[in-house]
């Protein structure tokens, strides 16, 4: 995904999330490695979730009350808006430059279409006039544009759990191809709705009970389904820069692969991870050839029984002997579906800044996993219903 004198340069990002809602609040949750997954109740029933932090629900707050135009967007709006605009300032844009926009959503506008759809049934001839507008996946980056004051071309897409490693690989299109000079791309998702959650429940991947008060468990000895839905959001501003721009600390993407097979299962994901496989390799074949290690995968493994292992024989198949370091947020924020990863790209620049990793509370299904002498280059892996799957990788330092 790069040319021999230009890179796709990850100059700022941001994000919200059951972290927090700023780099020293992230930081401090990484290295407490807590998890943040609470009982909420739904329905009249307690569920476990990772809900926003209080100071990231706090900001949200915040936001929604700055314009009376934002008091009726979705939740998945305003997460993005506050990602956006952190990665922004960040990258040292300014607000009138043109900028390409695309934030996806595996769900999109979860909170108020519940919402708006329970008072359809109550009074079907006062349902709002903004219902339409405000539960369409378009207004996710056209708001965040409008927020921002940018010009340029917003595109919002769904490709489930893959969706923000798509939104990148957009990025790296338009701005490979001169379409765009700068980029922003990633993902939202606010999919703590009864409606939602009951979909999650029905596939019989929900986690029922904690262990050592970890509720998801990715790569569980157990072989149990720990899966639980979480919320967030994370945008990254990329740009085409010449090598000679670079600097030793720059964050480079360098490739990434896509994957799909045929479905086998419900969740379009065979036993031996052919999806998977097929984007590791396809990525892996981007890299120079005499420098194709990787040092460390942040997986996607969402803590179900059968996704989990497929992953796992897939990177098997790819790596053989020579398994790199294998790692997960979602133990401390659960699942958060299409901005996933999305938050494990965050939680990758967190691991290249401190060269530490979150390590695996409990027993797992791999082998104990040693740090590498540094961790310079690391892939990160998504997959979501239908067969699709994506690898991103990306490294620090030129």
């Amino acid at each position: 995904m790069t040319t021999h004198n230009s890179y796709i340069a990850l100059k700022g990002w941001g994000a919200i999330s059951p972290l927090g809602c700023t780099p020293k609040e992230v930081n401090v949750a990484y290295l407490q490695a807590e998890s943040r997954i609470n009982l909420k109740i739904l329905k009249n029933s307690p569920v476990p979730v990772a809900a926003l932090s209080p100071e990231a629900e706090a900001e949200i707050t915040t936001i929604r009350q700055e314009n009376k135009m934002y008091k009726n967007l979705d939740r998945t709006v305003l997460l993005a808006m506050h990602a956006a605009r952190q990665a922004v300032k960040k990258a040292g844009w300014v607000s009138d430059i043109e900028v390409a926009i695309n934030i996806g959503s595996s769900r999109g506008a979860t909170e108020l279409l519940e919402q708006n759809l329970e008072d359809f049934r109550t009074n079907p001839s006062q349902l709002s006039s903004q219902t339409s507008p405000t539960t369409t996946l378009g207004n996710i980056s056209s708001w965040a544009a409008h927020d921002l004051q940018t010009e340029g071309p917003v595109v919002s897409h769904s490709v489930t759990c893959s969706t923000a490693l798509q939104a990148v690989a957009n990025g790296f299109a338009w701005l490979q191809s001169g379409m765009a000079t700068r980029f922003l791309a990633g993902a939202s998702e606010a999919p703590l709705t009864p409606f939602t959650v009951a979909q999650m429940q029905a596939i019989g991947i929900y986690a029922k009970e904690p262990v050592s008060n970890f509720w998801c468990r990715p790569l569980n000895a157990e072989k149990q389904n720990t899966f639980v839905l979480g919320e967030g959001a994370a945008l990254f501003a990329l740009e085409r820069t010449q090598a000679n721009q670079l600097k030793q600390d720059s964050i480079l993407l360098e490739a990434i692969g896509f994957g799909f097979e045929k479905i086998t299962s419900k969740t379009g994901i065979s036993r031996e991870g052919l999806n998977f496989q097929k984007a590791m390799r396809g990525a892996i074949l981007q890299l120079p050839e005499n420098d194709q290690t990787i040092d460390a995968i942040v997986l996607h493994a969402p803590g179900t029984a059968a996704g989990d292992a497929a992953e796992i024989n897939a990177i098997k198949a790819v790596f053989g002997e020579g398994i790199p370091l294998l790692t997960s947020n979602k133990l401390l924020i659960g699942h958060t579906l299409g901005a996933s990863a999305a938050l494990s790209i965050e939680y990758a620049l967190w691991m290249l800044e401190n060269q530490i990793f979150l390590k695996f509370p409990y027993p797992v299904i791999t082998q104990e996993q040693l740090k590498p002498k540094s961790i310079r280059r690391i892939m990160l892996l998504a997959a979501g219903f239908g067969g699709n799957a994506s690898a991103l990788i990306i490294r620090k330092g030129f």
